[in-house]
């Protein structure tokens, strides 16, 4: 077979997502979704719901809390969504009936404006879990037999408000914030769940320079983490209330994760408010396609396996303009060893190369097994004169390895209710949806 007819073979399999009318905010995040294969194939796996109308009354349905509409099933519609996706069809699909779903559900993101890629990622997956979490059936839904996947019990100890799913078992992990009164010492600590980790680009790397000015260090993600997990000394507008000091105190923080996720969903900080508008940060950060280190961050290293802690890249959101009233998304995404880029209903073949370069706005990276880490290093070892292929696609932890993982679950959250609405349900200034949006850039 001949490079050109491989290339067209690969093509056929990826299906664009159709723009509704500035909806390339929420095609870049399914396009990213459906290549996260352990979430994606869950969803596919879902047997067809039949929406509860007249004689359907009696079946099964997964329940909405949208204005105590039952009509609308946002599960049933990212499921379909996703089943037509990398199914070999020529032209686009038109995701209009999960868009109708989204309207229903999600009121803030009715109309045809410009919203923000991050928040609506936010806002689906919460949505989903909680619509898995309010079915007839409970939190566990039956999946054909060959997958071996059951949300277990055990799962619900490691879950955002108190039932497990598929979303809190694959993006969930948890994060200790620590907090200490700089008069008296005294410590105060709290866990909290989170879906993903929005992380400032450092200030130093933010200062825009003239094409005559030397282009200075390069930001890295590392640089990102290592200051979202640095020690901080928190200003007189967040002093802290001391239990022992009876006051508000200087004190300072700092973040440990404590429970890493199978998925490691990295947003990067890119809108900051000023005083009346919000300025969009352009730096370039540096980030790696594979062997992520998150060791480093975590609060007990010392009992976590070297191999578990490694990610690699699985799929990128990138915000293309200079600012937030005009702009574009679109996604890069790894599938069977080769990298894709989603522009809306047109899919093209790409390489390492060129997603390295792009200034990502949201990291999606998979967790690497001990299995994909043995068979890397078996292949390496037999076949050391032959190229590198890109396997982020295939170190997709599989679904007989989540359930495991979901029933050895042994992590209990702390102040889960009101973790869940600081990680969830409020949108901080620089999530809030992008305004005045022009038309999408072709």
């Amino acid at each position: 077979m001949t490079n050109v007819q491989k290339v067209r073979e690969h093509l056929q399999s990826a299906t664009g997502l159709r723009n509704l009318g500035n909806t390339c905010f929420m095609n870049a995040i399914l396009q990213s979704l459906s290549n996260i294969e352990q979430f994606s194939c869950y969803f596919k796996e879902l047997p067809a719901v039949a929406l509860r109308s007249g004689k359907t009354a009696g079946r099964r349905m997964y329940h909405t809390r949208s204005q105590g509409d039952s009509s609308v099933s946002l599960v049933e519609e990212f499921r379909k969504t996703l089943c037509s996706l990398w199914q070999g069809s020529q032209t686009a699909f038109s995701p209009d009936s999960l868009f109708y779903a989204i309207w229903k559900i999600m009121p803030s993101f009715r109309g045809y404006q410009q919203q923000d890629a991050h928040e609506f990622m936010r806002y689906l997956l919460d949505h989903l879990h909680r619509e898995l979490q309010y079915s007839r059936n409970g939190a566990s839904h039956p999946v054909s037999p060959q997958d071996g996947v059951r949300l277990s019990s055990a799962e619900g100890k490691c879950c955002i408000n108190g039932t497990a799913s598929v979303v809190t078992s694959i993006f969930g992990g948890i994060l200790q914030n620590e907090v200490n009164c700089l008069i008296c010492g005294t410590e105060s600590r709290k866990f909290d769940p989170f879906l993903d980790l929005s992380l400032d680009i450092p200030s130093q790397f933010r200062q825009k320079r003239s094409k005559d000015q030397d282009p200075g260090p390069t930001c890295t993600l590392r640089d990102c983490l290592r200051s979202f997990t640095d020690l901080e000394e928190l200003d007189e507008t967040e002093l802290y209330y001391c239990h022992k000091c009876k006051k508000r105190q200087k004190s300072t923080k700092k973040f440990w994760i404590q429970k890493l996720p199978k998925v490691l969903c990295l947003h990067l900080k890119r809108f900051h408010w000023t005083a009346f508008l919000r300025n969009k940060v352009d730096t370039y950060v540096e980030f790696p396609l594979k062997g992520l280190d998150m060791r480093g961050y975590l609060l007990e290293p010392e009992n976590s396996l070297s191999e578990n802690c490694l990610y690699d890249l699985v799929a990128v959101v990138v915000h293309h303009g200079s600012g937030v009233g005009s702009g574009h998304y679109t996604a890069y995404g790894s599938h069977e060893g080769r990298w894709y880029h989603f522009n809306d209903s047109t899919v093209t073949l790409t390489n390492e190369d060129t997603v390295r370069k792009a200034k990502a706005y949201i990291l999606f990276y998979v967790e690497r097994t001990e299995q994909v880490a043995s068979d890397k290093t078996a292949t390496n070892s037999t076949a050391t004169n032959q190229p590198a292929v890109d396997t982020a696609a295939t170190d997709s932890v599989s679904l007989e390895v989540v359930a495991q993982d979901m029933a050895a679950a042994d992590t209990v959250l702390m102040d889960v209710a009101a973790s869940h609405t600081n990680a969830l349900d409020v949108a901080a200034p620089d999530n809030a949806a992008l305004e005045n949006e022009g038309e999408d850039m072709a």
